[in-house]
């Protein structure tokens, strides 16, 4: 689904503008970091899912925790099951946003591909504790689902983002899944310059 479609009945200009009120940003670190990491990401995205898992907690430990970079997580859905749990974390409400994305990202296996994803995140919302029918009301919330079209498209639009994770540091575009010592070598002449 291209998301210039998933938004033209709404005028791109008002939409952008509402989406941006509607949906902050979501800051992992301090937000007056020198380093911006701006990760654009879809749930579904098995690249993504390592990114989490196998590179952020370093990252975050060596740069998010120790206030030299932040990172901004925009959603940028593949597919509508991947929109739907992007629109779950978003309803989780910005204190539990990253704790829902983590989780997410760890089950993907469990619900991406399953024959009904949604009754499988349900599941999974109950076990966060949160009663499983928030999904449905959630989904229901035009403003969440078409503020994530919204975020994607201005995404798509100011970046040139072709494929998830693309990262976009001190606004250099990455795209692709990167190891530790890959993300690294991008951070350190940025905290040189300093």
């Amino acid at each position: 689904m291209h998301a210039a479609a998933a938004v033209a009945a709404t005028p791109l200009m008002s939409r952008l503008a509402w989406a941006q009120e509607l949906l902050p940003d979501m800051i992992m670190g301090d937000p007056d970091a020198p380093i911006e990491i701006i990760e654009y990401s879809s749930m579904t995205c098995p690249h993504c899912a390592a990114f989490q898992t196998e590179t952020l907690p370093a990252i975050k430990e060596r740069y998010l925790d120790t206030g030299k970079a932040k990172l901004i997580f925009r959603e940028f859905p593949l597919d509508r099951v991947a929109l739907t749990a992007s629109a779950l974390a978003r309803c989780a409400g910005p204190d539990r946003f990253f704790a829902f994305v983590d989780v997410l990202f760890r089950t993907q296996e469990q619900w991406a591909h399953a024959a009904d994803p949604t009754e499988e995140l349900k599941k999974i919302v109950w076990m966060g504790g949160l009663d499983p029918a928030m999904v449905d009301s959630c989904l229901a919330d035009e403003t969440i689902v078409d503020g994530i079209l919204a975020v994607r498209l201005n995404g798509d639009e100011t970046y040139t983002i072709r494929s998830t994770p693309t990262f976009i540091i001190n606004g250099e575009s990455h795209p692709g899944q990167m190891t530790v010592e890959e993300f690294e070598a991008i951070l350190k002449p940025y905290l040189a310059e300093g």
